[in-house]
């Protein structure tokens, strides 16, 4: 684990909420690595920046946490220079954060070294930048370690109200009832966002919407809203029938341009701040036609989902915050419905869960109109980030994306990155601050 954007945004607040619930285990500690030197000083500036930004440790955590944090510099990809980080006789869980091209070699450099019985190595996304890069990656971890010690995190999945997706299908028998073409007209999983490049032009720019968010995050949600009942909840039974949804989903239309978007915000405002055009941000190459914005449909060739399109968007510097799965279903066969239709939102960000249903209005059964049921959850006792990790200390895999998992969710997207490769989809504009194109 390096110095970078998610160790600071992320991992280390997610450290230090662990260390004051008492949910590391004794002797722990964390080595930083990266290719420049770090100094004491520098290292416990960067922590505490860390906490500052995304936390209210107390200084008692503060100081516990920078005890065990030090620094390494080393290459991710030079075996030697990691010997004496992750090597030795003491189990080790190495996190690579790191360029998605750069994963191949870091875990060559693994291989090499040989990790100590008992280690893990845990990927943040993205896991491959296409197809045969993720098929290559999987097959040199292979070689390196068992599957059930290689964690592909996504901390979505550490989310509460996603997890909840499998309680409120499964746990409901109004639900699971009507969960299915029959009752389902439709199903939209957005993330739109008001953040733009916020610095992350050095992955962004090679990355895009579709890989950044979509390939990865929203199709994880497709899967837990879309997958067959599993027989239980353990990890491979629940990866056993997100691989069989990957399998039968296809693009909605033959036509790509019929059933995707690909665009990229021009200069605008967002929330009263002036927004430069992507196309002119620092560390944008234009030629690159990087798209900041995408949606596929996407049809599972099921009996219970033939026919239903199920939307997956996710934009930047848009009007407004939007992270939801919403399922919409078809009007009552009654006149009194007048073609009204019931939806379920379930909101990854903040944690909440609304209803919306159609109900009479005064005294005429016949006039209807929508009520919304809305339940704010409690935040969860931690954050995702400290759920995966939990689970990665204790070995657990619940939350961690298997290899085919992932291969067959690239399989799913190859013929848009192909289409938004070769200009087939037009790269379309919208204003940063509107809501797109």
């Amino acid at each position: 684990m390096g110095t970078g954007d998610v160790t600071t945004r992320y991992v280390i607040p997610a450290l230090a909420e662990l260390l004051a619930g008492g949910d590391l285990p004794d002797g722990f500690t964390v080595d930083l690595v990266s290719r420049h030197d770090v100094s004491d000083d520098e290292l416990a500036e960067m922590v505490n920046r860390a906490l500052d930004d995304r936390g209210d440790a107390d200084d008692a955590t503060r100081d516990a946490l920078l005890a065990m944090v030090g620094h390494h510099r080393a290459d991710a990809t030079d075996a030697d220079a990691l010997a004496p980080v992750v090597g030795g006789d003491r189990p080790v869980a190495v996190y690579l954060a790191l360029p998605a091209p750069v994963f191949p070699d870091a875990v060559g450099a693994l291989a090499t070294v040989g990790l100590p019985a008992g280690s893990r190595v845990v990927f943040e996304k993205p896991f491959g930048t296409d197809l045969s890069s993720a098929v290559e990656l999987n097959e040199k971890l292979r070689r390196c370690l068992p599957d059930d010690d290689v964690f592909r995190v996504d901390h979505f999945l550490g989310k509460q109200t996603v997890q909840l997706l499998l309680g409120i299908r499964f746990a409901n028998r109004v639900f699971e009832a009507a969960w299915s073409a029959e009752h389902v007209e439709r199903v939209d999983i957005v993330w739109d966002e008001t953040l733009a490049l916020e610095g992350r032009a050095g992955f962004y720019d090679r990355a895009g919407a579709l890989r950044d968010m979509i390939q990865n995050h929203l199709m994880q949600l497709f899967c837990l809203v879309a997958m067959e009942p599993p027989g239980s909840l353990e990890p491979d039974e629940v990866a056993d029938r997100k691989i069989e949804v990957l399998d039968a989903t296809r693009p909605f239309h033959a036509d790509l341009a019929c059933c995707s978007t690909r665009a990229r915000y021009t200069a605008g405002t967002v929330d009263g701040e002036q927004v430069v055009a992507y196309a002119e941000s620092e560390g944008v190459d234009p030629e690159r036609r990087t798209e900041t914005l995408a949606s596929v449909t996407l049809g599972v060739d099921t009996d219970r989902w033939r026919g239903v399109p199920f939307t997956l968007r996710s934009g930047k510097a848009l009007a407004s915050d939007r992270h939801e799965v919403v399922v919409t279903f078809r009007p009552g066969s009654h006149p009194a419905a007048d073609g009204a239709r019931n939806e379920v939102r379930v909101a990854v960000k903040p944690d909440r869960v609304g209803f919306e249903l159609v109900v009479g209005e005064g005294s005429d059964a016949l006039r209807t109109r929508p009520v919304d049921l809305v339940e704010t959850l409690d935040d969860s006792p931690l954050g995702a980030y400290s759920v995966l990790l939990c689970d990665v200390i204790a070995g657990r895999s619940n939350r961690s994306v298997r290899a085919a998992e992932v291969e067959a969710a690239w399989r799913v997207l190859t013929p848009f990155l192909d289409a938004f490769a070769t200009d087939a989809i037009p790269l379309e504009e919208y204003p940063a601050g509107s809501h797109g194109p």
